[in-house]
C-alpha cells in the first residue's frame, strides 16, 4: 500500500460537478416524490426531507474505505499491544461486567473483531476527520440509508436521468452484512439466524413494534437472497429449551445477529437466555469484545503510540484522526487553557450524550464539567474539528417548497468483513443545531456514486 492509496481526492464538489440541468431534474424529482422515498424511514424530523441524496465520486469513496480499513487495523493493533483477551481489554478500559453484557472473557483480540466497522467522519477543510470508530454488529442506519438512496435512483431511472449521468447507489450495507454473517460464522446455506432488537431502546418507530417489524420485511428478503433464513424478534422475548438452545419465534436458531449495543441493552430474561445460549456455543455476530475496540480511549492510545508506528501509519493518523488523549486530573489545567480547541467526550458514549464542546461552553461550566468528568472517569479530550457545511437541497413537507442551504453532515462508511459496504450520511437541515444525531432530527441517506 502506498501513500497515494490514502490521499484524499476530495468529495464536496461531486454534486456541483454534475451538469446543472441534471441537478435541477434530480432535485425536482426528489421534491415531488419525497413521501415515496422516505416512507417508513427513521427520523424525528417533522418539517424537512432531503430533495436529493449526497453525492460522491467513485474515487473518493474508494479512498475513504481504504483509509477506514487501515485505521481500523491500527485501532485493533493498539488494543493488542495492551491486552490479549476481551476480559483484559475490559479491565484496562474500566468497563464493568454490566457494561459489556454477553462478553466472552476469553475472546482473543484478533481480526475477527473487525467484521463490522463504521467510523464517524466529518469533513473539515475538505479533509475527512475520523472522530470515532463504531466497531460492533449493532451499527445502525444501514437499512434506512440503503433504502433512501435506492429509492432516489429508482425515481431517477423512471425519469431517464440515469441515462444522462452514470450513477449508482453505494453497495448495500444490509446485504453485505448478511454476507459477512455467513462468511465469518461459517454458516451453511439456509441457516436460520435471529436478528434481535431491543424494543425498549430509543429509535424512531420502536414504540410501535408491529409497525416497525412490518417495515423490516424487505430485510428478510435481502437475507434470503444471501442464503440466510432470517427471523426478527425483540430480544426480551427469546427463551431457552431444555438443551440450552435459543428459541426465537417458536424455533431454534443457528446463530444470532445482535442489533443492540452491549452496554445499553435493557436487562431482561431474554438477554439472560442469549448469554446462556452463547456460553453453550451459539455463534453470535459479532463478539461483544468488538464493542470495546470502539472506545474513544483507544484513539488516545493510538496517539500515545504514534512514535512507535511506521512513518506511513504515523502520517495517516496525524492527517485523519483528531488528536485524542485521556482526560485526567493532570490534564485539566491545560484543557482549561486550550478550551476553544478541545472537546471532552465519554470514551464509551454515543449520540452526543455527556459531550462538552469547549468553544460552546461557558468557561466556568467548562472547568466544572472537566472536574466532574475526571471524577466520573472514562473521558477523553479530543481536538475540536470544525465541520464543513455543504450545500444540500431540501423539501418542506408541509408547503412543498424546495430550498438549498449550507448544512453540516457526517459520513459513516460501513465495512463488513473488511469489505466496502455502503455509506450512511447524517445530514443537517435548515435551522438545525450542530450535533448530528437522530434525536435532533437529522436526515439519513446513503451515497449516490458518480463517475
Amino acid at each position: 500500500m502506498t501513500d497515494a492509496d490514502y490521499t484524499w481526492p476530495g468529495a464536496s464538489q461531486a454534486w456541483l460537478d454534475l451538469p446543472e440541468p441534471v441537478r435541477a431534474r434530480m432535485v425536482a424529482a426528489g421534491a415531488e416524490q419525497w413521501q415515496r422515498i422516505f416512507d417508513g424511514r427513521a427520523t424525528y424530523n417533522k418539517l424537512w426531507r432531503l430533495a436529493r441524496p449526497p453525492v460522491m465520486t467513485a474515487d473518493a469513496l474508494h479512498t475513504l474505505n481504504r483509509i477506514s480499513d487501515r485505521l481500523a487495523q491500527l485501532v485493533l493493533e493498539a488494543c493488542q499491544r495492551r491486552a490479549r483477551t476481551g476480559a483484559e481489554l475490559r479491565a484496562l478500559l474500566g468497563v464493568t461486567e454490566e457494561g459489556t453484557r454477553l462478553l466472552d472473557d476469553a475472546a482473543p483480540l484478533d481480526e475477527r473483531l473487525l467484521a463490522a466497522v463504521r467510523p464517524d467522519v466529518l469533513l473539515s477543510g475538505g479533509v475527512p476527520k475520523f472522530v470515532e470508530f463504531n466497531i460492533d454488529s449493532s451499527l445502525g442506519g444501514a437499512f434506512d440509508s440503503d433504502t433512501v438512496v435506492r429509492r432516489f435512483v429508482e425515481i431517477y431511472a423512471e425519469r431517464g436521468i440515469t441515462e444522462l449521468v452514470r450513477m449508482a447507489p453505494a453497495p448495500s450495507a444490509v446485504a453485505e452484512r448478511f454476507v459477512a454473517i455467513r462468511t465469518t460464522l461459517g454458516l451453511p446455506e439456509g441457516a436460520r439466524v435471529a436478528m434481535l432488537i431491543d424494543f425498549d431502546a430509543e429509535y424512531p418507530g420502536l414504540d410501535n413494534p408491529e409497525w416497525f417489524l412490518s417495515k423490516l420485511a424487505p430485510v428478510i428478503d435481502i437475507a434470503r437472497d444471501c442464503a440466510i433464513d432470517l427471523v426478527i424478534s425483540p430480544v426480551a422475548t427469546v427463551t431457552l429449551d431444555d438443551q440450552r438452545r435459543l428459541l426465537v419465534n417458536g424455533g431454534t436458531v443457528d446463530a444470532v445477529f445482535r442489533l443492540f449495543v452491549p452496554n445499553r441493552v435493557t436487562p431482561s430474561a431474554g438477554i439472560q437466555a442469549v448469554a446462556a445460549a452463547t456460553e453453550a456455543g451459539l455463534p453470535v455476530f459479532v463478539s461483544a469484545a468488538a464493542w470495546l475496540l470502539g472506545s474513544k480511549q483507544v484513539l488516545a492510545w493510538l496517539w500515545s503510540d504514534l512514535d512507535s508506528l511506521p512513518e506511513a501509519d504515523r502520517a495517516l493518523v496525524r492527517r485523519y484522526v483528531p488528536r485524542t488523549e485521556t482526560l485526567t486530573a493532570d490534564t485539566v489545567e491545560r484543557a482549561v487553557a486550550d478550551q476553544p480547541d478541545l472537546v471532552a467526550k465519554p470514551a464509551d458514549g454515543s449520540a452526543g450524550v455527556g459531550v462538552l464542546i469547549g468553544r460552546e461552553t461557558d468557561p466556568e461550566a467548562w472547568r466544572d464539567g472537566l472536574a466532574k468528568a475526571v471524577e466520573a472517569g472514562g473521558y477523553v479530550l479530543q481536538e475540536y474539528v470544525p465541520a464543513d457545511s455543504v450545500p444540500m437541497d431540501f423539501v418542506h413537507i408541509e408547503t412543498g417548497e424546495t430550498v438549498t442551504e449550507e448544512v453540516p453532515y457526517s459520513i459513516a462508511p460501513y465495512l463488513f468483513d473488511r469489505r466496502a459496504s455502503g455509506v450512511c450520511v447524517r445530514s443537517g437541515f435548515p435551522g438545525c443545531e450542530g450535533v448530528l444525531n437522530l434525536a435532533r432530527g437529522v436526515l439519513l441517506s446513503g451515497v449516490l456514486v458518480v463517475d
